[in-house]
């Protein structure tokens, strides 16, 4: 037969997914067609004409797979793929009545082996077969050295399946299966280069992941086995992640900007206040917020759920810099042995932490802006964060200034409360050293 006798087609691949639509259609030259009614602009489902979406997808040609037409009839089609610089951009279709046996464009030898021909090891595969190998959660093929399948599991029935494939995939060849735009011909090709080396890839089918596996059988009629695992709920696992971990950034990315908003507004009010207190007051709880927003920032940009601890100290102590703006004498000093990087929570904890204790070293230490340094350490040694804050200036009275300052009782309760760590606060004339410590 040729392929005058055959109804034609050209689909183009449809934007929605799984299906295609028909653009062309001719009817046999000679004998009668299938359809009974015109089917262009129908829809080719996968369900309904695997091969179709198969050679859309991958570029390689599908043969003699069973297809079921748009009036209800079993054909055979071959499918080829047409195609321009920028990849596949529609198929060519030759159709068969099924009933009458014929399986077009079929031009490869193929041996039929008896069972007493198989070899050795493809006997005991069999023989072990539902208790070993249909047990497994990835599908197993096993081909000849022609290209035709041998051997399967009914895991390979159930992926074929969900790929659309309407008959018993049995013994057909491995072109009409492959899934990751390779053709029987260059795995042998390939074998022949690298007998001993598998090949792993990752593919996508019908909206489904496969991670596709190829081994080189050195049997007399066995000579390649594929193992499809599906990775779809890890590959969807992975896009919810990946998903979720963008709505998270967003999420700090606003606060950060509410708080610096918060912020602004406490400045536009500190600056229309009268009393010098009330001003100071609203000074402090700018410097709090921002400590607080700094934080926010860095998460905002950051992929892992954990902040580098100093990334966040050095915006902090940019922003008291901003609001000492006159105190150009007083230098800061910022220094870590490694990298800490900490959850958000105690993340905010520390950055209020540090924003009171180098607030307090600006405001206290130094009068009038007097020159001295401010230094900024930590350390991780035995499991245990230690963060020293240290300055040059003016000292105090530790147990006095604790009672009577906010800043260092909220600096007691957070040590205290939220890092479950310990505080010490040495004092006296040649300056302050705060150091607390608390569990990574």
């Amino acid at each position: 037969m040729t392929e005058v006798e055959d109804d034609v087609f050209i689909d183009v691949l449809s934007c929605v997914a799984n299906e295609a639509v028909v653009v062309y259609h001719r009817s046999p030259c000679q004998g009668r067609s299938v359809y009974q009614f015109p089917v262009t602009g129908e829809r080719a489902l996968r369900e309904n004409e695997p091969g179709v979406l198969r050679t859309l997808e991958t570029g390689i040609m599908s043969q003699g797979l069973v297809a079921n037409t748009q009036e209800n009839h079993l054909v055979r089609q071959t499918v080829y793929p047409i195609k321009n610089q920028s990849g596949v951009i529609a198929v060519l279709i030759y159709e068969k009545d099924i009933r009458d046996n014929i399986q077009a464009h079929f031009n490869m030898q193929r041996t039929s082996l008896v069972d007493g021909e198989m070899s050795s090891m493809l006997a005991a595969m069999l023989q072990f077969k539902d208790s070993i190998i249909n047990q497994l959660e990835d599908a197993v093929l096993v081909f000849d050295k022609y290209g035709f399948l041998k051997l399967k599991n009914e895991r390979a029935d159930v992926y074929y399946r969900q790929l659309g494939y309407l008959e018993d995939i049995q013994g057909l060849h491995y072109d009409n299966l492959s899934l990751d735009q390779t053709m029987f011909s260059e795995v042998m090709s390939q074998h022949s280069s690298s007998p001993c080396c598998p090949l792993t890839v990752e593919v996508k089918a019908a909206g489904r992941y496969y991670q596709v596996k190829r081994l080189f059988i050195e049997e007399k009629d066995l000579c390649v086995g594929v193992i499809l695992h599906d990775m779809t709920e890890i590959k969807n696992k992975e896009a919810e992640i990946v998903s979720k971990s963008v709505a998270i950034r967003e999420i700090h990315h606003r606060v950060k900007n509410n708080l610096q908003m918060v912020a602004s507004l406490l400045r536009i009010q500190g600056r229309q206040c009268k009393s010098p207190e009330a001003k100071k007051c609203l000074d402090d709880s700018v410097s709090r917020v921002l400590a607080i927003a700094a934080t926010h920032e860095l998460l905002s940009t950051e992929i892992q759920a954990e902040v580098d601890l100093m990334d966040v100290i050095r915006l902090i102590a940019s922003n008291i810099e901003r609001c000492f703006v006159d105190c150009h004498a007083i230098k800061m000093e910022i220094a870590s042995e490694q990298s800490i990087c900490l959850d958000s929570d105690r993340t905010v904890t520390v950055a209020l932490i540090v924003s009171e204790l180098l607030h307090n070293s600006y405001e206290h230490a130094f009068g009038n802006c007097s020159e001295g340094k401010i230094t900024v350490k930590t350390k991780v040694e035995g499991g245990l964060v230690t963060v020293v804050v240290a300055d040059d200036g003016a000292g105090f009275i530790a147990l006095e200034a604790s009672h009577k300052s906010l800043g260092l009782s909220i600096v007691r309760s957070y040590v205290k409360d939220k890092l479950k760590g310990k505080l010490s606060i040495v004092s006296g004339d040649t300056g302050t050293t705060v150091t607390f410590t608390f569990k990574k």
